[in-house]
């Protein structure tokens, strides 16, 4: 086993240990992450997609949680489910950080999507329904990918203008 002081950045006797474990399953080596935590997102940008043609869905979109990543893992069929849980406790913080930051992002755009398309919805306005729909599940789509990237190693971010563009009321 290495000593600390030859540890580069990140990589911990258990960061290289999980690395190991997970060689064979659908978590990414480089970041110890798996892509399946965005089927939560997926979930809701449908329903919210539904929306103008079936306004009703908006009670089933308005039912919809944030889920953590360890939360969604301990609750879904996911085959390496405890081996998803436990190397999420040691992402490297250079994507840690990021990626946590930017499912925040998602969650405040989803929330914020609900409660305009329940305003839109209860106003009548199909057209602007429509337009609505379309310009959130795009823009948390395009979080998304971000989020997707991280995953797979990217360690480039959104910037600041880019965000508060997406996360505008």
């Amino acid at each position: 086993m290495p000593d600390t002081a030859d540890i580069i950045g990140d990589e911990t006797p258990e960061y290289l240990s999980f690395k190991g474990q997970i060689q064979g399953t659908n978590i990414i080596e480089q970041t110890l992450l798996a892509t399946d935590y965005l089927n939560h997102f997926n979930e809701i940008v449908m329903l919210l997609e539904m929306v103008p043609d079936m306004p009703e869905i908006i009670e089933e979109a308005k039912a919809w949680a944030p889920k953590s990543y360890q939360e969604h893992f301990r609750n879904s069929t996911f085959t390496e489910k405890d081996l998803a849980v436990e190397a999420y406790n040691h992402v490297p913080e250079r994507f840690k950080r990021p990626f946590e930051q930017t499912i925040g992002q998602i969650d405040r755009l989803i929330e914020a999507a609900v409660r305009r398309l329940d305003e839109i919805s209860a106003s009548g306005d199909a057209e602007h329904l429509r337009i609505t729909s379309s310009d959130y599940s795009r823009n948390i789509q395009r979080l998304m990918d971000f989020a997707s990237g991280i995953i797979h190693g990217s360690e480039n971010t959104m910037d600041q203008n880019e965000i508060d563009h997406l996360l505008k009321d």
